[in-house]
């Protein structure tokens, strides 16, 4: 069974672990997910099923959006509620002080990701280094905040949404906020609203036509060289600029790939919605 859907992880399941259940309740074998959540965070999870596990890299899935909660006073190693190791009462901060500091984020930002992050050091993931007491060194990343509010404070949590590119950590902004603050912080809560055009929606099977971000290439050809694989010719297309494109016949459709004026098969025979 081809399925693309939306499920809404909870808290305390690792975002692989929650795929046994997916199997369980669509009768599949074959299942994947895109956009890891952290254990303690919930919401938005792309899943698929079938032979639309392959079209997680041609998705629409950015800009991200969370919201979260910013322990203020709270020190964790793993920059979330899963550590927790120390907790101090620290004097409450004006709203305007909050405010301000959030927007000081806006834009491009360089930072470490967190240490207990499944970054990979050595053919090793951070967080396994790390829960073995070992120095994890992490290179800095680049992410893009593009918008981040205030929802609520009400001290010591700071409740507040961002919208971000893919890749970013949520943790290691909470982080941050906390240190420009001048005091400890982690994140007591986390979910994540949508990714790119993916939302939530009671696991609705989604038309992967309407989510792929990938330009329609028109083939003037016979259908049946698609549908069958056969060896493409690129007089026949539309555009014939090196590049991923998507093909539509009546039943199918396939992702291709032009290079040097070579036509080659990214995905093939995938049957429509």
């Amino acid at each position: 069974m081809n399925r693309l859907f939306v499920v809404k992880k909870p808290i305390f399941r690792s975002s692989n672990g929650y795929m046994g259940y997916v199997k369980r309740k669509y009768s599949t074998k074959k299942v994947g997910f895109s956009g890891t959540l952290d254990p303690f965070a919930t919401g938005c999870l792309i899943v698929a099923t079938g032979q639309y596990t392959k079209l997680f890299n041609y998705l629409k899935k950015t800009p991200k959006t969370y919201h979260a909660t910013l322990w203020l006073g709270v020190n964790s190693p793993t920059l979330d509620i899963e550590k927790v190791d120390s907790i101090i009462d620290i004097p409450a901060f004006t709203t305007e002080d909050i405010e301000q500091t959030l927007t000081i984020f806006e834009g491009r930002l360089e930072y470490y990701p967190p240490k207990f992050s499944a970054k990979k050091i050595g053919g090793k993931r951070a967080y396994e280094l790390a829960r073995e007491g070992k120095d994890v060194e992490l290179k800095k990343i680049t992410s893009t905040i593009h918008t981040i509010k205030l929802l609520n404070y009400n001290h010591p949590f700071v409740h507040f949404e961002a919208t971000v590119s893919e890749g970013s950590y949520i943790r290691s902004l909470g982080h941050l906020i906390a240190q420009k603050l001048g005091v400890d912080g982690t994140l007591s809560s986390l979910e994540r609203l949508n990714e790119g055009m993916f939302f939530y929606n009671n696991e609705k099977a989604l038309d992967p036509l309407l989510y792929l971000d990938l330009p329609i290439n028109n083939y003037t050809g016979d259908d049946e060289f698609l549908e069958l694989g056969k060896k493409l010719s690129l007089e026949y297309f539309e555009n014939k600029e090196d590049g991923c494109s998507l093909v539509i016949t009546k039943n199918f459709f396939s992702i291709i790939e032009i290079k040097e004026g070579i036509v080659k098969y990214k995905l093939n025979r995938q049957e429509k919605f």
